[in-house]
């Protein structure tokens, strides 16, 4: 290949690059900068307006850190993302493992099954809201008809962090159950017979052949479910509010309470906040990459 030939191709490489350099500049790295920028100064109202704000460093970070409503917020975010990731799986992967049989009739019901992951989740909270009311919800109404008391589900401080997380993991089981399909289906038969003619039972054949060959799929799906459960705002926010009493706070909702929700926003506190929750996210991103290296080793 003549020089001339190599700029051309080193152009069209550029040219084909420079799309997604902008778009990742535009909508990933610019709003990045600018809410470090708003956790590293002392925002108001017309600051925010005028762009004047002073510079004070990491004295938003000391502040949040400081506040009484941080540990109990990262406790129910911790809480919220662990209990959502494990049952969001183990579902999912149950469920995957069934469609896997190929019985009648499974396609159908694997697309009904994405109707949670389909919905808007204003209509997903929404629905739950109203299944969970105290007065005349349907979950009441049939605890009620075996004997178990009223449970206020959305109102008392027990329950609620219980309540959403209920429906975030209805919301993220369909999710999985795709992604986990799909790596089951890569699996080839013939490890699968060859297990069943070395005698292996149910469960020693999914212990020790399934879960081992979809280990690379479910690292995958449990870092994506992490990132979007960490950031899970709408679900909350519509049906408790993060209430009663903080007790369903968690560091999304507390960000855009510090950020929007008060009469005088704080928006430098509420960036700090979110830029946490960032920090948290990449963290485990790069134990998952750190992980994928050493199994490639």
């Amino acid at each position: 290949m003549n020089v001339q030939s190599r700029v051309k191709s080193q152009w069209a490489a550029w040219g084909f690059l420079a799309p997604i350099a902008v778009y990742l500049v535009a909508f990933y790295a610019y709003p990045l900068y600018r809410n470090v920028d708003l956790s590293l100064r002392e925002y108001t109202v017309r600051s925010f307006v005028m762009g004047d704000a002073p510079f004070i460093g990491a004295e938003n970070y000391r502040a949040v850190l400081a506040d009484p409503t941080f540990v109990p917020a990262l406790t129910h975010t911790l809480a919220f993302t662990a209990l959502s990731l494990l049952f969001q799986f183990t579902v999912g992967l149950a469920l995957a493992l069934f469609f896997n049989q190929h019985f009648r009739l499974s396609h159908t019901l694997r697309a009904l099954f994405l109707v949670p992951w389909l919905l808007p989740l204003i209509v997903s909270a929404s629905t739950w809201s109203w299944m969970l009311n105290s007065e005349s919800g349907i979950v009441n109404t049939a605890l009620g008809i075996v004997g178990v008391g009223q449970v206020n589900w959305l109102t008392s401080p027990e329950w609620s962090l219980v309540s959403v997380t209920i429906a975030n993991i209805w919301i993220g089981i369909p999710f999985n159950l795709v992604v986990l399909y799909s790596g089951l289906q890569t699996i080839p038969d013939h490890i699968h017979e060859a297990a069943a003619l070395d005698g292996a039972g149910g469960w020693q054949h999914f212990w020790h052949v399934t879960l081992p060959l979809l280990r690379p799929v479910s690292a995958i799906t449990l870092l994506l479910g992490l990132v979007y459960t960490l950031k899970v705002f709408d679900i909350i926010w519509i049906m408790t509010r993060g209430g009663p009493v903080d007790s369903s706070t968690t560091l999304a909702i507390w960000s855009y309470r510090l950020g929007f929700g008060n009469p005088l926003p704080q928006f430098g506190p509420g960036a700090a906040v979110g830029n946490l929750l960032i920090i948290m996210a990449l963290f485990f991103g790069l134990i998952y990459i750190r992980v994928q290296r050493r199994q490639q080793a």
